[in-house]
This record gives C-alpha cells, sequence and structure tokens, in this order.
C-alpha cells in the first residue's frame, strides 16, 4: 500500500488517541473530516488482501477461470477505491467551511442596487434548498427597496461549493421599475467571497486592532439610536476595516465584525503568499464597472451567460429563484 495512504491511517490513529484523552474540539473536527478517508483506506486495504488471497488459484487449472473473473473485479474495485481517495486528497481545503459573501451596488443608481437586491434573494432562494445557512452580517438598504450593501455568512457542507464561482462583477439588463418609457437598462452589483480561516490559519495580535463603537443608522427602530451598539474594527498594519450594526448587542456586533475582519485577512495573506499583490476583493470585484462583468443576466431574452466559460442558460427566472446548479456544475467542469 502507497505511503499516502498508509499516512492516512496513522493521522486517524493518532486523532483517535487525541479524543481519548478527553474532549478535544479541533481534534473532533479533524476525525470528521478523515473518517469518511481512513474508511475508503481500509476498503482499499481489504481489497488488495482479497488480490493477494486469490493470488492462490493462480496456478489450478480448474479455477483458473474463477481466478481471472474476480482478479479483474477486485482491481477494477481498487481503482476505483484509489481515485475516491485521491480525489478526498485533492479537494479544496476551504470545502465544508464556512463563507462570507459581500454583495455591493455598483454603477447604475437606484437599479444597481435593486439588482444587488435581487441577487441577494437568489442566494436565499438557493440556500434554502441546499441546506446551507444565511446568516445577515450587516445591511445597508435603499429606499427603492434595494441594497447598497449587504454582508453574510453561508454555513454548511454545500456552501463552499455553491459560491466559489460567484465572486465578481455580475451586469443586469432590463427595463427598470422605475423607467417610465421602456427603455432597457444595463447596471452591476458585485459580489466579493470570503472562506473564513480557522485559528490556527491566522493569528492576530489584539494590539494591531483599534475597535471603536458608535450608534447605529438606518432603519432598526428606536434603539438604533440611542446606544453605541455599532462596532467598527480596524487591522491597523493593514488598513483594513470590519463592522456591524445590524445586532442590538454591542457584544454580538463586535463577534461578526471579526468574522469578516479575519476573512478579509486572510484571502490577503493567502494572496500575497500566491504572489499576488491585490487585494483578492479587486481581483473578484475590480471597481464593479459594467465592463468588467463576470455574468450578464438579460431579463428581455429570459438568459442568463457567464462570460467567463460562456455558458448560457435560458431560463432566467428559474435562475434567479435560485436554481443555479447547471450553472455551477459547468462552473466547476471548466474552472475547478
Amino acid at each position: 500500500m502507497d505511503e499516502k495512504y498508509l499516512k492516512i491511517i496513522s493521522d486517524y490513529r493518532a486523532i483517535e488517541n487525541r479524543l481519548k484523552k478527553g474532549f478535544d474540539p479541533e481534534a473532533s473536527r479533524e476525525y470528521k473530516k478523515l473518517k469518511p478517508l481512513y474508511d475508503r483506506v481500509v476498503s482499499l486495504r481489504k481489497t488488495e488482501e482479497e488480490i493477494k488471497g486469490l493470488s492462490a488459484l493462480k496456478d489450478d487449472p480448474e479455477l483458473r477461470e474463477l481466478y481471472e473473473e474476480e482478479m479483474v473485479k477486485l482491481h477494477i474495485r481498487a481503482e476505483t477505491i484509489k481515485k475516491q481517495i485521491d480525489r478526498e486528497i485533492l479537494k479544496n481545503p476551504f470545502e465544508g467551511r464556512p463563507i462570507i459573501v459581500e454583495i455591493r451596488a455598483g454603477t447604475g443608481g437606484d437599479e444597481a442596487g435593486i439588482f444587488a437586491a435581487d441577487l441577494f434573494r437568489m442566494y436565499q432562494k438557493m440556500a434554502e434548498k441546499r441546506d446551507i445557512k444565511i446568516e445577515i452580517f450587516s445591511i445597508h438598504s435603499t429606499d427603492m427597496g434595494g441594497v447598497k450593501e449587504v454582508i453574510f455568512e453561508a454555513s454548511g457542507e454545500k456552501a463552499f461549493y455553491y459560491f466559489r464561482f460567484e465572486g465578481g462583477v455580475h451586469r443586469v439588463q432590463r427595463v427598470p421599475v422605475t423607467e417610465s418609457g421602456g427603455r432597457i437598462h444595463t447596471s452591476a452589483a458585485s459580489v466579493a467571497v470570503f472562506p473564513e480561516p480557522e485559528k490556527k490559519e491566522i493569528q492576530i495580535n489584539p494590539a494591531d486592532l483599534r475597535i471603536d463603537t458608535f450608534r447605529a443608522s438606518g432603519k432598526g427602530g428606536q434603539h438604533v439610536n440611542k446606544t453605541d451598539s455599532a462596532v467598527r474594527i480596524t487591522h491597523i498594519p493593514t488598513g483594513i476595516v470590519a463592522s456591524c450594526q445590524d445586532e442590538r448587542s454591542q457584544t454580538q456586533n463586535k463577534q461578526k465584525a471579526m468574522k469578516i475582519l479575519l476573512s478579509r485577512l486572510y484571502e490577503k495573506q493567502v494572496s500575497d503568499a500566491q504572489g499576488r499583490l491585490k487585494d483578492i476583493r479587486r481581483s473578484q470585484i475590480g471597481g464593479a464597472d459594467r465592463s468588467e462583468k463576470i455574468r450578464t443576466y438579460n431579463f428581455p431574452q429570459n438568459r442568463v451567460t457567464d462570460h467567463r466559460i460562456k455558458f448560457t442558460s435560458y431560463d432566467l427566472d428559474d435562475f434567479m429563484d435560485g436554481e443555479i446548479d447547471e450553472m455551477t456544475e459547468n462552473l466547476w467542469a471548466q474552472l475547478g
């Protein structure tokens, strides 16, 4: 058996020994991730033992035909298991993690804000159907029923799968509700996607943080105007800022702002490690200009086109209702 498969067994047993010594949250998470992989390796080892045992029939003329048939089946089974294990080993390390998603209105005035809100509803509907939990961290609405910005966390086993390729500028072409002449307008909204880091992946010196509290603004009743519940956290060395004001509790706002900050810092850390000087948000959304689009939603033609893979679907209504599987599958097939 190859060394990489033996290492899975040794890693699994080491985690088991850690858990026997008492409750260990990190070990529990690692155990949950490694258990399916370990089970496949055990199945592979059993199959290889069957192949070895079957070799005893090789020189028996009466059992030669049976030997060859069974040997073919066992080798096919072994190769299938190996491919499954290798896919697990090579899968993206962000799979299964919570994701921070930011949607912002771009060029296009009020219509851009309405479209940003439409994108958010699309993701909410998609999440509801696929056991993905959406938790809003921050939302700034407009008078026209749109949003200037919404930041949320998506969690669940499939969160990364569905949001992995959503980062970028989304362009819409349609007749706005505010247009009396029936003319088609073009506007844009940007989406940025940040996988949340694990504790061991990023360390912050508390001395590098400046935490400011202030009174929340906007809708939310009288409470928001009476207490300094909103929180803004600045990472002084990088200048990266995260804020949250949607919760009544200052503690809750601080926790959510810290999650956003950690995700942004982690993505910058990964970007720098890969030798890219630009912040990942800039690489994803540019200036939220219509010309920098990754996807176009054309309502008069009932189509949605992803320009990265030249894929078009002519069922925009269902797409906006959260049915984005076909698009997602094609993105993974060509870009994953």
